[in-house]
């Protein structure tokens, strides 16, 4: 068989491109064409332009990769989800409807606006030369390193100002709300009203409820969910971080005399001195001759200053034009070698104490100075900086060990899957047991159980059913734990006849809760019918959306309710398992005192919140003119865009 098809190769050749070429027509190209057409259909049409699903995908891409990395612990499949790239074609809609409704406003961006644009960037600002225009080399460099030209990024700035000045005017007309608006706006928030509330508890009901098996049965087949317990697992785990890395590291007497050697000066207190100074200013790149004279003052000062080393402050004060010592007969107080300059600081910590130096010149003039104090220096010996060198060498060590820590106790917990006692016993950790762990950290809780991802490896399906090690999960900066489950019980709902006191109790609360509700919905009805009879029973109170006097939400929202124009007025306030109140209104009062204040200074907000209202209006109103049509299904929690122009 193989013999004839080397001798007949020729025929054989022809024979397979006879059958390949056909496939390739009728199902090859039609698949290639059928991909084609999905990258190249229309996602949505603004003003008879399609977004394609290609361009879609491909800003979608880019806006991810952004997002990643600005901010790397960032989980990915938060930008992978639908509502997310549902997120990005609005973008890309709002950008087109914003540029089409430009377009045909015929708004123009003149090159001094745009020129003006750009230098108000920092970066491009950056790179004017000395007579102020801009580098264009370096400015292409930039935008290179961008993946942009110059023609293309000025073309997105331009589309970018004309998209601004399409929502301008609808920018600048918000800022400013009528008084009678702001109030409607305001008014449930800030206005009291004066109650009286009066309790029907579940507690004063729970006598009167019948407790029999069949009621107890048929509450707990209907609240079977309430009984469930949540799954939970005992597990072992090992924590790798710096402390236990540094607990392996040992470090020589020799290395650590030799570090103290190089570092004596950094262990010590810097050497600070004390001077005061007369000095005669004297411009460095001044008349020469100025500074001639101004040497010549400085060394009959100095001779003076010989004569009576005693009256030093009294002599700087007299002819020092050192403006911030003069006062203060030339003190400058301590400082160390760096805080002045160098030929300055060279005379200073040369001199000894009370010695007075020459004529020292710098570029502000001619010094002369006289050393009053001495402090620090000392580097003390090397016992006395023993434990400090050591614990700074053991963190520099463990800094470097710990990646290769980390990979050993990667590879170690897959060495012997089911213990981790060898890996830990290798690398000198501890392990850890916890129990009736969950899913979810629990409140409190601490290191690896607080770690979302390491509780999500613990109770993979793979754990979950061999009890194997997981993976060195990070849970923190220089920070890695393993784990593995020793017991695990899953989610159940135990047997009535274990639990019945606990049932029994809920039956309880929940039927007296009922009767607590149907009591107070009853005594409302015949209060609200006849309000001269209604008993005025409960302490006074006042409430406001914004001082709700320590009551219930239920009950606030119950007495705002209440229609201001029949007072006094009742509404019902259904407070689920605490009961039932039924709110008597009295009076409503105007906000005073700091609650008015605090009205005024929220206009600005309520103003604010309107524009942004009327600009969404606005961009949905551009949508509408420009026939902007969705081909794909929006989520069902996809965000609301908003207008903008950047």
């Amino acid at each position: 068989m193989f013999d004839l098809i080397r001798k007949h190769n020729k025929w054989m050749m022809i024979l397979l491109f006879a059958l390949i070429i056909p496939s390739f027509v009728f199902f090859g190209i039609e698949n290639y064409q059928r991909m084609n057409d999905a990258s190249h259909a229309a996602v949505a049409l603004v003003d008879g332009n399609k977004i394609t699903q290609a361009e879609w995908d491909e800003q979608h891409r880019r806006e991810a990769e952004q997002l990643r990395a600005s901010n790397p612990g960032m989980d990915p499949a938060l930008l992978d989800s639908p509502e997310a790239k549902f997120a990005t074609l609005e973008r890309m809609i709002q950008q087109r409807v914003l540029t089409g409704a430009a377009n045909k406003l015929k708004l123009f961006v003149s090159d001094q606006r745009l020129a003006k644009e750009l230098m108000a960037d920092p970066n491009i600002a950056a790179l004017r030369t000395a007579d102020g225009k801009l580098d264009d080399a370096r400015y292409k460099e930039l935008l290179e390193r961008q993946g942009m030209t110059p023609q293309g990024f000025e073309a997105m700035m331009r589309a970018q100002l004309a998209q601004r000045q399409v929502v301008q005017g609808a920018v600048n007309a918000g800022g400013w709300i009528p008084a009678a608006s702001g109030d409607l706006v305001m008014r449930p928030f800030f206005e009291r009203r004066e109650i009286q509330v009066t309790r029907f508890n579940p507690a004063d009901f729970a006598a009167q409820v019948k407790v029999d098996d069949a009621a107890l049965q048929a509450y707990y087949t209907a609240n079977a969910a309430q009984f469930k317990t949540s799954e939970r697992a005992d597990i072992e785990y090992v924590v790798l971080d710096l402390p236990a890395v540094e607990q392996r590291i040992t470090i020589a007497e020799a290395d650590l005399r030799t570090y103290y050697e190089q570092n004596k000066d950094r262990l010590g207190q810097a050497e600070q001195r004390r001077a005061s100074h007369i000095l005669i200013a004297a411009d460095a790149s001044g008349d020469p001759a100025a500074r001639t004279a101004a040497r010549k003052k400085a060394e009959e000062v100095l001779a003076e200053v010989r004569k009576s080393p005693a009256a030093f402050a009294e002599l700087a004060t007299k002819y020092s034009q050192d403006p911030g010592s003069a006062q203060n007969g030339g003190d400058l107080g301590f400082f160390d070698r760096q805080a002045m300059v160098k030929p300055f600081a060279d005379a200073t910590f040369a001199l000894k104490q009370g010695e007075i130096s020459g004529v020292v010149e710098s570029n502000f003039g001619y010094h002369i100075i006289q050393l009053t104090g001495i402090q620090g220096g000392a580097a003390g010996d090397f016992e006395s900086h023993k434990a400090e060198i050591e614990a700074e060498l053991r963190k520099q060590q463990a800094q470097q060990k710990f990646a290769e820590a980390a990979e050993e106790l990667s590879d170690g917990v897959f060495k012997d899957p089911l213990a981790l006692k060898p890996i830990a016993d290798k690398l000198g950790l501890q392990v850890h047991t916890a129990s009736g762990i969950g899913r979810a950290p629990a409140a409190g809780a601490e290191g690896a159980l607080a770690s979302t991802r390491f509780l999500q490896a613990v109770f993979a399906p793979e754990s979950l059913s061999k009890k194997n090690n997981t993976n060195a999960i990070e849970i923190g900066p220089n920070q890695m734990a393993v784990g593995r489950i020793l017991n695990y019980a899953p989610a159940q709902t135990k047997p009535l006849a274990e639990i019945k006191p606990q049932v029994t109790q809920a039956f309880v609360q929940a039927k007296a809760a009922e009767l607590a509700k149907a009591a107070g919905e009853a005594k409302l009805k015949e209060w609200a019918a006849n309000p001269a009879q209604a008993a005025a029973t409960g302490e006074t109170v006042t409430v406001a959306r914004v001082m709700t006097t320590n009551q219930p939400a239920a009950v606030v929202n119950a007495a705002l309710r209440a229609d201001r124009a029949k007072l006094p007025g009742f509404e019902g306030a259904d407070l689920g398992k605490q009961g039932y109140a039924v709110v008597r209104v009295n009076k409503v009062l105007a906000p005073e005192g700091g609650m008015a204040e605090l009205q005024k200074q929220q206009y600005p907000q309520v103003a604010q919140a309107q524009n942004e209202v009327e600009l969404l209006a606005y961009y949905e109103t551009l949508k509408k003119l420009l026939k902007v049509e969705y081909k794909v299904q929006k989520p069902a929690t996809a965000p609301v865009a908003a207008a903008s122009a950047s």
